[in-house]
């Protein structure tokens, strides 16, 4: 498996721990490192590991953890760090997301995970959707 595969199999571990409302599996996903930090849509800036984990619980422990897939992710990989571009549609609205790993001896690590808002994305017409997570 090349590095983007990798990367975006990391990615995908992401997203089915958060659809799956798997606290466990959130936690394997990120890196171990006071050195993460994560933007949930309209929260400030959370850093260090155990605020990001924390705010994981809350979200994934809550009475209805939302409903989550992802599409068109796209990896970027540069050497040891990588990142990918992707759009999450939860409860059917629509977020642009970054998403930051960092290779590790033996998997990708999730260091950075940013969410905001955005307009629905277009697709072209005759074009397949990549299929979602969930």
């Amino acid at each position: 498996m090349d590095d983007e595969q990798a990367v975006l199999q990391a990615n995908e571990a992401f997203y089915a721990a958060f659809a799956d409302a798997d606290i466990s599996a959130m936690v394997a996903v990120w890196a171990h490192d006071d050195d993460v930090a994560c933007t949930h849509p309209g929260w400030n800036v959370l850093t260090g590991y155990h605020d990001v984990i924390e705010s994981w619980w809350s979200i994934l422990e809550g009475s209805a953890p939302p409903q989550i897939s992802c599409r068109d992710a796209r990896a970027f990989v540069f050497g040891d760090t990588a990142f990918v571009t992707c759009n999450e549609v939860v409860n059917g609205g629509f977020l642009a997301v970054t998403n930051v790993f960092v290779r590790t001896s033996d998997t990708w690590a999730m260091v950075h995970h940013h969410a905001g808002p955005c307009a629905a994305p277009e697709t072209p017409a005759g074009s397949a959707t990549p299929s979602a997570i969930h």
